[in-house]
């Protein structure tokens, strides 16, 4: 592990343990876009300002409040990330992958993954909830690229399962028992920050991905390297560029997740808890 990297886990853990004392947390959330509203749900106790841990930093997106919090749904420890950092931001990929590196500094076995996606399949509508079965990494970097950033990843890191089919099936099994008809489909990511053209969304779509987004990825190829169980949940938030009469806004995005939002809260309100026992 480089040392800055180092020193900045032990530090956060430092804080981490001083504000809550020793934690054994089993699932570790990361909210994207319009997902952070579902905290309410989920048995909030206390945060952590991003600002006061290092690596992270203040968020500049509108709709992530940039705050680390301990929940206790059903009594079971979570961590959550209130809101995440983005490889658009410039800021490299440290801020982007540091929450992946605190959940396992952390001891936490389940990676939770959030984002807001535009979808692509013809099937796919705003509102809609799709687990991911896997990814198109169209970012144009890779956050492996360079040190390896921990100890416990490999230089060359297997991805024939970054989605953990145990975990899928997990959503699924609680989306059924709930009254939630979850897709499943391939998330591609893009870096961002301006929308797809049409002519990209035809190429994607002929390339096999059924919804785009600019995140995501990053978090669940360290996860995965990490060796934790990685799954990942996309809001179909609007029809991605050239599927839409609209023009893609951002503000269409936070729009439809509130939209949404009671059914996203419900399907981890009942998840975390299942994945525990």
């Amino acid at each position: 592990m480089a040392d800055k990297s180092s020193v900045a886990l032990l530090r956060a853990r430092k804080l981490i343990e001083e504000t809550w004392g020793e934690i054994q947390p089993h699932a570790a959330l990361v909210c994207g876009s319009g997902w952070g509203e579902i905290l309410q749900g989920l048995s909030p106790v206390s945060s952590i300002s991003y600002d006061k841990l290092p690596s992270l930093g203040t968020t500049t997106i509108a709709g992530h409040p940039g705050k680390l919090w301990l929940a206790k749904p059903n009594g079971i420890e979570v961590i959550i990330f209130q809101g995440r950092r983005h490889f658009y931001e410039g800021e490299g990929w440290e801020p982007v992958i540091f929450p992946a590196l605190l959940a396992y500094n952390l001891g936490v076995k389940n990676l939770l993954l959030t984002n807001a996606a535009g979808g692509i399949r013809k099937d796919l509508k705003p509102g809609d909830l799709m687990v991911l079965s896997d990814h198109l990494n169209f970012m144009g970097d890779n956050p492996l690229i360079g040190k390896v950033p921990h100890p416990s990843i490999p230089r060359f890191p297997d991805q024939s399962e970054v989605y953990s089919e145990k975990l899928r099936d997990q959503f699924l099994e609680v989306g059924k028992a709930i009254g939630i008809n979850l897709k499943i489909g391939c998330y591609l990511a893009i870096s961002g920050p301006a929308f797809e053209t049409p002519a990209e969304i035809l190429a994607f779509e002929k390339l096999g991905a059924d919804a785009v987004g600019m995140s995501t990825i990053p978090e669940a190829m360290i996860g995965n390297a990490l060796g934790l169980q990685v799954a990942a949940v996309s809001c179909i938030s609007n029809l991605a560029a050239g599927r839409s009469a609209n023009p893609l806004s951002h503000e269409e995005v936070e729009q439809t997740a509130q939209n949404v939002l009671p059914q996203m809260t419900k399907l981890f309100a009942h998840l975390l808890p299942a994945i525990a026992e």
